[in-house]
């Protein structure tokens, strides 16, 4: 093999390289990821994990002497929906320079997401 071919070569593996461990790196970020919604009035705040765990819900004594049952667990659904998205979103960020151009997030990160939309496909050599 040529000078110029192996080092072609060297440099390709090396900007794999690199660009694994940014991924891995990222992704370790990820499972830390967390948000805590509180509500308004300060009566229920809820916190949420990066794969939209409940992770904690802490109530002030008093919601129980201001708000009704069916109030209450409106309370505390709207703050699971707002730390959710916020986990979403910071997620999103984290992630959004690794992501390929052009390439949807979901074909990403999304339920049935791979690796393989991080890399492109093979290339075939001509015969």
């Amino acid at each position: 093999m040529s000078d110029a071919f192996e080092a072609e070569i060297r440099d390709l593996a090396s900007e794999i390289n690199q660009q694994m461990a940014r991924i891995r790196e990222a992704y370790g970020e990820l499972s830390a990821i967390e948000h805590t919604a509180r509500s308004a009035d300060g009566m229920v705040s809820v916190t949420v994990g990066r794969h939209g765990q409940v992770r904690d819900i802490q109530l002030n004594p008093r919601v129980y002497r201001t708000l009704s049952a069916s109030q209450l667990a409106d309370a505390i659904m709207q703050q699971l929906n707002k730390a959710t998205a916020a986990v979403s979103e910071q997620s999103k960020q984290l992630l959004k320079p690794l992501v390929p151009e052009g390439v949807p997030h979901e074909d990403v990160f999304g339920e049935h997401a791979t690796l393989d939309a991080f890399f492109p496909s093979p290339v075939e050599p001509t015969p």
